[in-house]
């Protein structure tokens, strides 16, 4: 009867004396970062790879590789590539240095919309094999969007230097694992 008029009716201190789980939890914020890092990095590095294509002898090459690139001027490629480029690195680094955080959000709307033309661009051109690609790429950004607009934002923070040397890293680890291989691919790699 005590616990009864001490309030205690549900055992509330019985529960907060349990022991807590340890190890991994799956967490919103954990599934978005990673997401981040993985579609960041492949769109970073497939967006590099169209951006190479400014390079005449390599436009001319790659619809050896890729058929729809005949289909598409040289500009346009180039120009989806540095979309795809930033729009990679957006969803890491802002995010990552909390300097204009809502820009991750907004990158990936970017790659949504991309993902949506190109989808709608093999279905015009009888290339059904590549629609599911694109609608799994789309749907993940469209995830990563919604995640980071509402649920689980990043809230904006100053700039420190560890965010700064971090995110430079970042950019390095960018460059080295997306960008260099792709260039070396496309420059050395007979199609």
């Amino acid at each position: 009867m005590n616990r009864h008029v001490s309030g205690n009716l549900l055992g509330v201190k019985d529960i907060e004396q349990q022991p807590k789980r340890r190890g991994m939890r799956f967490t919103l914020n954990g599934a978005l970062w990673s997401l981040q890092a993985l579609f960041g990095f492949f769109f970073a590095g497939s967006g590099f790879g169209k951006v190479l294509l400014y390079d005449a002898a390599l436009y001319a090459a790659a619809p050896r590789a890729v058929a729809w690139y005949a289909a598409v001027p040289q500009p346009l490629i180039v120009f989806i590539g540095a979309c795809e480029t930033l729009g990679g690195v957006g969803l890491i680094l802002p995010a990552m240095t909390k300097v204009k955080p809502m820009l991750t959000p907004l990158a990936a709307v970017g790659l949504t919309l991309t993902m949506i033309l190109a989808a709608g661009f093999h279905i015009t051109r009888s290339e059904y094999a590549l629609v599911p690609a694109n609608l799994l790429l789309g749907g993940v950004a469209a995830f990563i969007a919604v995640g980071r607009w509402k649920p689980r934002p990043i809230a904006p923070a100053p700039l420190t230097t560890s965010r700064a040397l971090t995110s430079f890293a970042v950019l390095v680890a960018l460059a080295l694992l997306a960008c260099v291989p792709t260039w070396y691919t496309m420059t050395n790699v007979q199609f």
